[in-house]
């Protein structure tokens, strides 16, 4: 089988990599140059995409013995991952930049262009599995390591986007594992430390990078009666469930910390509460997303609300294009914008955007 494989310049990426090569498969690797500055460097273990990570990737891909070529995906990561982290915050939501990359560029730009070119699927290194099911069709779940599980941010993949992915580490049973394999194998990438946060913002400060985008749009941080605690520089700034950097005033009269509860960009307004108003029971969604067939009425699922969120049982319904779960056991700190998977055991069934909740 053709096979294309997205090198980020990473230790998972290389050792995937290496999996398709050895599994027989004819392999052509890809750096996907999502950086429009060409000097970028990496900051420490922060940010990706690189100039130093496409070197990491073409010199694993030199020592595998594969074609390597570099992809400018530039232009379409910033309109459809940066733009749209911007305008979300800018809407008082919450978004997942991951999500986004790995729907829209990832498994959508650099899948098409595959499969333009011929290739029949894409390897990647997240930790995931594509199994068969009993009607031959393929299907998304859960990686074997739970701690390094990556299956809710693919759950945004489609059915036909599922069965050209190939995840060649989803069977690795620790990523220390994956780093002894990329030493056996030689791979100088063995030891790189492993990139987090978000990578258009490498040093970390997403308020800074949303502030420099935005400009600043000030107002106030109000509790649940409208009574002025503090002021901010913009809405941006907040997300639900925040504790820290409130800029309070003055703490609750009753000595507890305060929460992010609520944000209004329209009226400019931050409002806070105490922790258990946090509790979420229901949730509606936008925009699903199916890699398993079509759920018809109510179904029982296990709802994923974050990367490394502990899914909870819950009750899912498709009501028109609205999703609509309730949950069995209630979850804090849900904000719009976020992204909920389903799921069936192991089996990812879908995905939505958080467009509301409602209180437990």
């Amino acid at each position: 089988m053709r096979v294309l494989a997205a090198m980020s310049g990473g230790v998972d990426s290389a050792v995937a990599a290496a999996r398709a090569v050895d599994a027989g498969h004819d392999v052509v690797g890809v750096h996907m140059a999502l950086n429009r500055n060409p000097s970028a460097l990496r900051t420490g273990s922060r940010g990706c995409c690189t100039i130093e990570d496409s070197l990491d990737a073409r010199r694993a891909a030199d020592l595998l013995g594969i074609p390597f070529y570099v992809w400018d995906l530039s232009e379409s990561f910033v309109e459809d991952v940066v733009d749209d982290f911007v305008a979300e915050y800018a809407a008082g939501r919450t978004p997942n930049p991951c999500v986004r990359c790995n729907e829209h560029i990832k498994f959508a730009a650099l899948l098409d262009k595959g499969i333009a070119l011929g290739f029949e699927a894409v390897a990647t290194g997240h930790y995931a599995r594509v199994e068969r099911g009993e009607d031959g069709r393929a299907q998304l779940h859960r990686a074997a390591d739970p701690v390094k599980d990556q299956s809710y941010v693919l759950a945004v993949l489609d059915a036909d986007q599922v069965e050209h992915a190939m995840f060649p580490l989803g069977d690795a049973p620790t990523k220390a594992a994956v780093r002894a394999e990329a030493e056996r194998r030689g791979l100088p990438v063995a030891a790189k430390p492993d990139s987090h946060d978000i990578c258009f913002i490498p040093d970390g400060d997403t308020r800074g990078f949303l502030r420099d985008k935005l400009g600043e749009d000030p107002g106030e941080v109000v509790d649940v009666d409208g009574t002025v605690l503090g002021r901010h520089a913009g809405t941006y700034g907040f997300t639900v469930g925040q504790r820290k950097g409130l800029g309070l005033d003055r703490p609750a009269a009753d000595g507890r910390p305060r929460y992010v509860l609520s944000i209004s960009p329209v009226q400019r307004t931050v409002t806070v509460g105490p922790a258990e108003r946090l509790a979420v029971g229901a949730l509606r969604a936008l925009d699903p997303v199916w890699s398993a067939p079509v759920p018809r009425g109510v179904v029982e699922v296990h709802a994923q609300v974050r990367a490394h969120g502990e899914p909870v049982p819950a009750v899912a319904e498709l009501v028109g294009d609205e999703l609509r779960v309730q949950l069995r056991t209630p979850l804090t700190g849900v904000a719009p914008g976020q992204t909920v998977a389903l799921y069936d055991g192991t089996r990812v069934l879908g995905s939505a955007t958080i467009s509301g909740t409602q209180p437990a």
